[in-house]
């Protein structure tokens, strides 16, 4: 199931970030911080616990407010919150967002109705088999591996049909198998012209010419020890 990504016929997508900081518990975590990402690209954040990963992407996905920065989603300088940026985005965090006594059909069906993306049996059904969920979708989501609870997740992200990807550590639980496959399905999302941030500790072997690195530990290490009056709260 191939999607081309297209801001609008003249533009393709893009993100830039520039000047973002983040302060928490009185510590600058980062300041500073920016990148650009072009169609088909991906950045694949890494650092120490606390250095600040989970709030660069919550950050990035409007649930953390910016008091310094700017976001340019597709040329336009948009706030993070900005319907146009918001819609066009799909947020995996640490918890799947799922309900345990719902199945993982019925799971995905009210993620994807409540996100406005369509319904597509057989694009479902090709997703979960892609995943290798077919077997356990029409199950109670509690009754579910905390491996296939993930795999469950990156489907609702994949069924989503949003240019931008934020994962944080979408490998958490899963197997050898699972991380083939989260692979496989970030590289054909980039290979459609969509985007991606994604937290991992293990490190995603995403191709070279596709991929950015930034190393969170390496921007707290050159910021300030003490917070500063213009630093961001997040």
């Amino acid at each position: 199931m191939a999607v081309e990504y297209a801001a609008a016929p003249d533009r393709s997508v893009s993100l830039s970030v520039s000047g973002l900081g983040c302060l928490r518990g009185g510590k600058v975590l980062f300041r500073d911080l920016g990148f650009d990402l072009g169609r088909g690209q991906a950045l694949v954040v890494n650092g120490a616990n606390g250095a600040g990963k989970s709030s660069l992407l919550r950050s990035l996905a409007g649930l953390l407010p910016w008091r310094a920065g700017q976001l340019q989603w597709c040329g336009q300088t948009l706030k993070s919150t900005d319907a146009a940026y918001a819609q066009s985005l799909a947020y995996l965090g640490h918890h799947g967002g799922m309900s345990d006594t719902l199945t993982g059909l019925e799971n995905l069906r009210f993620a994807l109705t409540l996100a406005g993306a369509p319904w597509d049996a057989g694009q479902v059904q090709q997703v979960l088999q892609r995943l290798a969920l077919q077997g356990v979708a029409s199950r109670p989501l509690g009754r579910l591996s905390q491996g296939q609870r993930r795999r469950l997740a990156l489907a609702r992200v994949r069924l989503s049909q949003r240019p931008l990807w934020l994962l944080d550590e979408p490998d958490n639980s899963l197997d050898a198998e699972g991380c083939q496959l989260l692979v496989q399905m970030l590289e054909q999302h980039l290979e459609s012209g969509g985007l991606a941030v994604v937290v991992s500790h293990r490190g995603l072997a995403l191709a070279p010419q596709r991929t950015q690195t930034l190393s969170l530990s390496a921007v707290a290490e050159r910021s300030p020890s003490r917070p500063v009056r213009e630093a961001a709260s997040c």
